[in-house]
């Protein structure tokens, strides 16, 4: 049975807030999902919460008592709270009727199967979280096997990105290294490689691109460094009719990836 919580002091409830920062993440190896679609999403995946909270509310909805009993049944745990309680827990005043405490996954190379799809997205230095999260629902929107984190980049389990991700973060494989790891990994198998830049006259649109294709998107307000540009077997060029000189990075990353697969069907 679900266990009732009404105190702030409760340690479950203090798990699930810090769980908005990422050193409680890192040190917990969890990170928190909120919203009835997101969490059936993940059930939809096969995943799971080890914790999931829901006020009154959340505990008359036909499809979060589903939730609830599922994960009691594997195991997890269920709490009942009130809904200053969730709130609190949420860091939104007015939050969604369940939230969800997963286990993160493992996230180096060795989980990515490149033979399992033709289509990769990578990612170098991105700072907003919300960027990796659009890019995620991307990868998933076109069937991409996953996404590389290159560098420096924001946390994709962090709140903002699971957010902005609407449940593909419970979809896509995600792997993170720095480029001198990534590289020689790439180079050990099949793949193409291919950048985005301004410093190229190939048009997106007239590319060729080989399977499987791993699409490398710059950080958003510098773009790919040159020695990375260099690596890359092909460069292509979106280009801009107006004043902008190039897109938000995650518009170009789904530019780019439904692109690559259109150009597959002809």
């Amino acid at each position: 049975m679900p266990r009732v919580v009404t105190s702030f002091g409760n340690d479950t409830v203090k798990l699930i807030r810090s769980l908005r920062d990422k050193k409680a993440r890192r040190e917990s190896g969890l990170f928190l999902a909120e919203g009835l679609r997101i969490l059936t999403e993940a059930r939809d995946s096969g995943k799971l919460p080890e914790l999931i909270a829901y006020g009154p509310s959340g505990g008359a909805h036909p499809l979060a008592a589903e939730l609830i009993e599922a994960t009691e049944a594997a195991g997890g745990e269920a709490i009942e709270t009130t809904p200053d309680i969730l709130a609190k827990m949420s860091g939104k005043d007015n939050p969604g009727l369940v939230l969800g405490a997963y286990r993160q996954p493992p996230t180096d190379l060795a989980r990515i199967v490149r033979e399992t799809s033709p289509l990769w997205i990578v990612a170098q230095a991105l700072r907003d979280p919300g960027n990796i999260g659009t890019i995620l629902r991307t990868g998933d929107a076109t069937g991409a096997g996953g996404l590389i984190l290159i560098d420096d980049c924001a946390d994709p389990y962090s709140v903002e990105a699971v957010r902005a991700s609407m449940g593909a973060v419970f979809t896509q494989t995600i792997a993170t290294a720095r480029w001198e790891e990534f590289l020689p990994w790439l180079l050990a198998g099949p793949g193409q490689l291919v950048g985005t830049s301004l410093r190229t006259e190939t048009d997106y649109l007239e590319a060729r691109f080989e399977a499987p294709c791993f699409l490398l998107i710059g950080n958003e307000s510098q773009g790919l460094p040159a020695q990375y540009e260099a690596a890359c077997d092909l460069l292509v060029k979106m280009p801009m009719m107006g004043r902008a000189d190039s897109l938000n990075a995650a518009v170009a990353a789904a530019v780019m990836a439904f692109q690559v697969r259109a150009s597959w069907r002809g």
